[in-house]
């Protein structure tokens, strides 16, 4: 283990912090720069910054069979794999192992996962975009599930403290769909990405095609000292970055953390229960087995943040069992493991440009292009098919000699061929909200244990009419406006998988303004028992279309600044 993470440890602190990925990073940095001693558990084995990227200099040719696992090495991660992009070799080693770490399906459920210090951090898209203020009414609006107990204006101060630590390239843009930020210089469009997007600004009112924001640093800014530097554009960010270009928790906030000597990170550490004192209604510590020697332990705190990912934390209170909470720790409303969220995607077209044939691209940057929502705006955006709305992902590229049909080919033909780039090809993919639906649902499952004793999780959920309905327009337009762009063959596709392939899990632990019909207040807290945050993505009451780790970072550090004043005045 670690020098640089690993302080001595103890059986009392001041806070825990359970996970280590985006959200408990962030809270690590928040209270231990607050003064508190801080306890930092995570299930994974340790993970340091540069040292443990294996692959991350390694070329393709590098990687036998193109990069393509040996067949009994897939077998042991068929879920994984459903993503199609997740199971390579230059970074398969990040995504757990089906077989040791089992979980049950009614409805398939793609819950993509990784154990280890950083979570997935080191793995995540890194795009980040602020909700709007429709966004936190929406429930309130349209008469679905809960309202949001905070809005926008509650969150942007933690959106303008987050945006401008991490890092976020991207354009300001004026819509109020999509709030500006805090950002460092946009990633350039490509010729045919420009090009598209001014020809569907001609042809279609309201619709914009911007960069794609991502936590990347795009200049020679400070951010995190000595772990991070501008992005290198080698696009082989799901390896880790040794640079430390994109925000991670190991390139940035567990540095930062660990930097007060307020912090104690102990990985291999599996949190089962949170401890309850009836008689002071306060969490007293939590419950951990030790993922290698299977030795189990107490460590005991004032305050406690479940930042283990939506499902992870919302296992671990349901397991938090008491003459109080027979159902769960927070369970009175019966809200807990309810509401299952994601974005679903798969869906949108493809096509060829005839044009530029004397343009390049330098560089592989690591994001391409974003068109917020616009539909359900007002006025001519409206639709009576669907509520919410979808944006898109996507971008152009030329093909290279692969295109080349090798045996029509050979000798001089084949050399002038193969040092010619293909044609333009551009693509967009739709993100689209799911709505918040109290039977789509996890529970524990005790006849199925795993390996350290432990009820397996079982997921029961689907998409509803809604999103079908809304994935036919996201096709719709997809076409409409790469053909207006004077694209040629356009195809739409629609592969809709299921819920959890977007790896954007949200609900499950949901907050609310009243305790009867829901998990958490406004402050991330639960309702009767104030000493517990859950501020990873098992909070949210409902889901947007934008890629969801911004907003929990903002409320994992305004949550954190709440837990450290309400320490100060004994409130907790």
């Amino acid at each position: 283990m670690s020098k640089f993470y690993y302080n001595e440890e103890q059986e009392s602190y001041d806070a825990i912090v359970v996970g280590t990925g985006v959200s408990g990073g962030w809270a690590a940095k928040e209270l231990c720069e607050g003064g508190l001693k801080t306890l930092v558990l995570e299930r994974g084995r340790m993970v340091e910054h540069i040292k443990d990227y294996p692959t991350a200099h390694m070329d393709n040719w590098d990687f036998p069979n193109g990069g393509e696992l040996p067949r009994e090495e897939k077998a042991r991660q068929e879920k994984q794999a459903r993503t199609g992009y997740t199971v390579k070799a230059p970074h398969n080693f990040w995504f757990v192992d089906d077989i040791e770490h089992p979980y049950n399906e009614v409805k398939r459920f793609d819950w993509m996962r990784g154990y280890h210090v950083g979570g997935r951090s080191i793995m995540w898209g890194r795009h980040s975009y602020r909700w709007s203020a429709m966004d936190f009414e929406a429930n309130l609006r349209d008469g679905i599930a809960v309202d949001w107990p905070v809005r926008y204006k509650d969150i942007a101060p933690w959106y303008d403290k987050v945006e401008a630590y991490i890092g976020v390239s991207g354009e300001n843009l004026g819509l109020s769909q999509l709030p500006d930020g805090i950002f460092e210089p946009m990633m350039e469009l490509n010729c045919v990405e420009q090009h598209v997007r001014e020809k569907v600004a001609e042809h279609f009112d309201g619709r914009v095609i911007t960069a794609g924001r991502v936590a990347h640093i795009n200049s020679d800014k400070e951010f995190g000292g000595k772990n991070r530097q501008r992005c290198q554009f080698r696009n082989r960010c799901i390896r880790g970055c040794p640079f430390g270009a994109y925000f991670s928790s190991n390139s940035s906030t567990l540095p930062a953390a660990e930097a007060t000597g307020n912090m104690t990170l102990r990985p291999d550490s599996i949190v089962y229960e949170v401890m309850y004192d009836p008689d002071t209604q306060k969490a007293t510590g939590v419950k951990v087995i030790d993922r290698v020697t299977k030795e189990k332990y107490e460590f005991r705190a004032k305050v406690i943040f479940l930042c283990a990912s939506s499902m992870a934390s919302t296992a671990i209170l349901m397991q938090s069992k008491s003459d109080r909470f027979p159902n769960g720790m927070g369970n009175d409303s019966d809200q807990l493991g309810r509401n299952i969220m994601d974005h679903h995607l798969g869906v949108g077209a493809g096509g060829k440009f005839d044009g530029f044939d004397d343009k390049y691209y330098k560089g592989r940057k690591p994001n391409g292009v974003y068109i917020p929502r616009f539909r359900n705006l007002g006025g001519n955006s409206d639709t009576d098919k669907f509520i919410r709305g979808y944006g898109y992902q996507g971008g152009a590229s030329r093909g290279d000699w692969q295109d080349t049909i090798k045996e029509l080919s050979h000798g001089k033909d084949l050399k002038e061929a193969i040092l010619k780039p293909g044609g333009w090809t551009f693509g967009i993919g739709g993100f689209g909200e799911v709505l918040p639906y109290e039977d789509n649902r996890m529970y524990l499952d005790y006849d199925n244990l795993d390996q350290w004793g432990m009820p397996t999780v079982t997921f029961d959920a689907e998409f509803r009419e809604n999103e079908w309905k809304m994935r036919e327009d996201m096709k719709e337009q997809a076409v409409a406006m790469l053909e207006k762009a004077g694209l040629r063959d356009v195809e739409p596709f629609d592969n809709p998988g299921a819920l959890g392939l977007g790896i954007h899990e949200m609900g499950t632990a949901r907050m609310g303004r009243d305790p009867k019909t829901s998990v958490l207040n406004g402050w991330n807290q639960i309702h009767a028992v104030k000493n517990v945050y859950v501020t990873d993505g098992a909070f949210m009451t409902s889901a947007s279309c934008v890629n969801p780790s911004l907003t929990y970072m903002a409320f994992t550090a305004r949550a954190a600044s709440h837990a450290i004043q309400e320490l100060k005045k004994g409130t907790i």
